[in-house]
């Protein structure tokens, strides 16, 4: 197994695709025959809900986790997909910032209760919340490496200077190895000047780390979480589970 196994999926900006790609990625990695675990680390708990796992019967979350109530192993549930298992989240996470202000070695939280399973995974799997506060921090802390899911947009533009700056921080103070793997394009459309104008920017500002494969705009992309499913159990034939495979197998040349 490669140095790479615990992936972060981060950008402060909201509807980017940060939940759709570390639940799609997830799903593949595992029907790839990889035992995974997903962390659902945003208090919205969308991957939690996309990826079939009720929120109100939920006994414990990732914030007990954070908060040194409970271990991962007490509170990881299995997903209706072989070798996927979820890490939970719910509300309750907003709260984790004010209760963990003055709390010793806050930012290593996350990272401390993963490493207690670190080994029993091929791969874990985060999925950030859109800010850049200590919950984020904590991710990037545990992380090996970190991909930045972007839209096709000049909106998405905005903002890389900044998480750039982030990244270049954590590595300086507390994670000297985390590694930035690869930007994802979502709703990527090719006939569009500007999305290809986009793409070539991304390019230069990423030279050598954006996936050869972005993921395509698709509507049945946006049903599948609504079943409780990833794209590629909703619709494995269609053009956005090909995507996600073909993104995935990029990932695990890049981590292995």
């Amino acid at each position: 197994m490669g140095k790479y196994r615990i992936l972060c999926f981060a950008n402060q900006k909201g509807g980017v695709g940060k939940t759709t790609s570390a639940v799609n990625v997830a799903a593949c990695l595992a029907r790839a025959g990889k035992k995974v675990l997903l962390v659902d680390a945003d208090p919205q708990g969308n991957a939690t809900s996309g990826i079939g796992v009720s929120k109100r019967e939920l006994e414990s979350t990732v914030y007990d986790v954070l908060i040194g109530q409970k271990t991962v192993a007490e509170t990881v549930v299995e997903t209706s997909a072989k070798n996927l298992f979820l890490l939970p989240s719910g509300i309750d996470l907003v709260g984790a910032e004010l209760e963990l202000a003055d709390e010793a070695r806050r930012e290593y939280r996350l990272k401390d209760a993963l490493e207690q399973v670190r080994e029993q995974y091929d791969y874990i799997i985060i999925d950030c919340p859109p800010a850049l506060g200590l919950v984020t921090i904590n991710t990037l802390v545990a992380a090996d490496g970190v991909i930045i899911p972007l839209l096709c947009e000049y909106y998405s533009l905005e903002g890389l200077t900044q998480l750039n700056a982030t990244i270049g921080q954590i590595r300086k103070r507390y994670n000297a190895h985390l590694e930035l793997l690869g930007v994802l394009l979502n709703m990527y459309d090719g006939r569009l000047n500007l999305t290809v104008s986009v793409l070539e920017e991304i390019k230069k500002f990423f030279p050598g780390k954006v996936f050869r494969t972005p993921i395509p705009r698709s509507v049945r992309m946006s049903e599948a979480p609504s079943h409780g499913l990833s794209i590629v159990d909703y619709e494995p034939h269609g053009k956005g589970a090909a995507a996600y495979a073909a993104v995935t197998r990029e990932l695990m040349t890049r981590c292995e």
